[in-house]
């Protein structure tokens, strides 16, 4: 098993995390233990590593079984223990641990780079940190988990089947243009019921994460989020111009998309449940069927063990592992991750698998969080096995892109597989005006404090009508007050604010990465590796370069890339 080739030196082997007083005296004893040398503050900062790993992990695996099982009364009662008995007492002790390796005067003889990005990246945490704010992020996280309760309870009965609205969105892709009507406006009829439980879930945090800041000294939870994700090397201002870009760029490339497919379907307008059909009405590309998870892994290895046996091997060591729940079902938390089992340094994949060509992209995407988990595990620290988000979601999109090449895999008609590929790379323009709407408004709802669900409301909708489809191509009518609280479907906005436009980032390193594995598919996959491999013992932009790609997402970065998929596109059957 892996963990044993991490075996506990600290914490003791037989030690299980059932509440804080386990563990209070680990944290006391490293306090209290002199640090005399840099030979000392070495061997302090692996033992400071191994108990946070194990700590760590202990809450992972709640929040793992929470997520899939969200109506198991046992299972939310351990996972709401860990976030109001566990976490709110690591944070102090966690923070003074901080600021003894930043204070010691030890410190300067550790001369490896890797100890440099350690204190580059705590000394936010510590200018951060103020005891008042635990109980708030406590609040914070129990709001999230009634968020996800209430996603996790909408169903609908579809034809005498009670489904989930992963499995109901299935039916958008069918030729019956009645049959994906149906669908579309159950699921928003769905979604409107609890239109006000998660807009009073929201009405709480906003103002909470302002008390956050604003108890750090900063004037809006902006400002304090920057500093608390690291974001070194850009700026709000740099996001606001690559929305800029996004808009004069790849926005009318989405109107053109729209313009054809309208005239593919021999319709005046599109309405919403025209988005995913295929344009030649064929049946919806199904690459397994529901009940086939072990048909997805197995294909999604098969493309992996194209690029590299090592990749394959890794994803079959998940299932091994039994670090794998991808299935949808009722009660289960929507979306996907990737969660990292810290102490084990192995990964876990949780996803909504319903038989759509989408779920082999997300587990592609899922896998290279998990291959960048793997690869970074060497790293001793706990604190620097960790990548920058850009980076990561690099190494993941990365390998959608990578894996697009080779849908021959999962089909066996070649124009299957053509349309598989056209599916992917018309999503990857797509999704970044979607990027753009979501960065843009949480850049609004944090420097507007105090504003009303009206306000936030028009907000949404004049970003929904900067970066979305024209009214020319796509008719929204009957379908208002949806628009207003469309945003609500946003996991991010909830769990995690400004964690999005790191996707757009991202998006064009992993497309600089496809460019280059055109020219050399080896030689680029060996510096997706090494880049993978040093985890976050580089800042963001060493990290790009030692993926062979550039930190950059201007319009000079953006406008190559975009022309590049759309003559790829061009070469593709429809």
């Amino acid at each position: 098993m892996v963990a044993s080739t991490y075996p506990r030196t600290f914490v003791p082997k037989d030690l299980k995390v059932a509440s804080f007083a386990d563990v209070e005296p680990l944290y006391l004893a490293l306090l209290d233990r002199p640090i005399d040398s840099p030979a000392a503050l070495e061997r302090w900062l692996l033992d400071f590593s191994e108990l946070t790993a194990v700590v760590d992990e202990g809450g992972s695996r709640r929040y793992i079984d929470k997520s899939c099982h969200t109506d198991d009364p046992a299972i939310e009662k351990a996972y709401l223990d860990w976030i109001e008995e566990v976490d709110p007492k690591v944070k102090p002790y966690f923070f003074k641990l901080q600021k003894k390796l930043l204070d010691s005067p030890h410190r300067a003889a550790l001369t490896d780079k890797r100890y440099e990005m350690l204190a580059k990246k705590w000394r936010p945490d510590v200018e951060l940190f103020r005891d008042q704010n635990i109980p708030l992020e406590t609040e914070i996280a129990k709001l999230n988990n009634e968020y996800d309760k209430t996603c996790g309870a909408m169903t609908v009965n579809f034809r005498g089947q009670e489904l989930t609205l992963q499995q109901l969105g299935r039916f958008l892709e069918e030729p019956d243009r009645a049959t994906r009507e149906e669908a579309f406006r159950l699921s928003i009829a769905r979604r409107m019921q609890d239109r006000e439980t998660i807009e009073s879930i929201f009405d709480q945090q906003l103002p909470i994460r302002q008390r956050i800041a604003r108890n750090a000294g900063l004037d809006d939870f902006r400002e304090f989020t920057w500093m608390a994700y690291k974001r070194f090397d850009y700026t709000p201002d740099d996001c606001a111009r690559f929305a800029d870009a996004i808009a004069a760029t790849v926005v009318p490339l989405v109107n053109e998309f729209d313009r054809q497919r309208k005239q593919e379907l021999g319709l005046e307008r599109l309405r919403p449940w025209d988005a995913y059909v295929d344009v030649k009405n064929r049946p919806p590309l199904r690459p397994f069927r529901e009940d086939q998870i072990d048909l997805l892994v197995d294909k999604t290895k098969e493309i992996y063990n194209r690029m590299s046996p090592q990749l394959a091997d890794e994803l079959e060591s998940l299932r091994r592992n039994k670090n794998l729940d991808l299935a949808s079902r009722k009660g289960k938390q929507p979306g996907g991750y990737q969660a990292t089992l810290e102490e084990q340094r192995e990964p876990f994949i949780f996803m909504n698998a319903v038989g759509l060509q989408r779920d082999i992209e997300i587990l592609l995407h899922e896998g290279g969080h998990a291959f960048h988990t793997i690869a970074a595990r060497g790293e001793p620290l706990q604190f620097l096995r960790s990548a920058p988000i850009e980076f990561c979601e690099v190494a993941s999109m990365s390998m959608e892109a990578l894996g697009a090449e080779h849908y021959d895999v999962v089909y066996t008609d070649p124009a299957d597989a053509a349309r598989a590929k056209r599916t992917y790379f018309e999503g990857v323009i797509r999704i970044l005006p979607w990027i753009a709407t979501v960065d843009m408004f949480q850049q609004w709802l944090y420097t507007h404090p105090g504003h009303s669900r009206d306000e936030r409301a028009t907000e949404w909708l004049r970003l929904r009508e900067r970066f979305g489809s024209s009214p020319e191509h796509m008719d929204w009518s009957g379908f208002e007050d949806w628009r207003r609280i469309e945003w609500q479907r946003q996991l991010h906005l909830f769990h995690a604010p400004f964690y999005y436009v790191e996707y757009g980032i991202a998006q064009l390193g992993a497309l600089q990465l496809w460019m280059k594995a055109r020219e050399n598919p080896r030689q680029a996959l060996a510096n997706y590796r090494a880049a993978l491999a040093l985890g976050g013992t580089r800042p963001l932009p060493e990290l790009f370069a030692a993926a062979g790609i550039r930190f950059d997402f201007s319009e000079r970065t953006l406008g190559p890339l975009m022309n590049a998929v759309r003559e790829e596109l061009a070469q593709l059957p429809v």
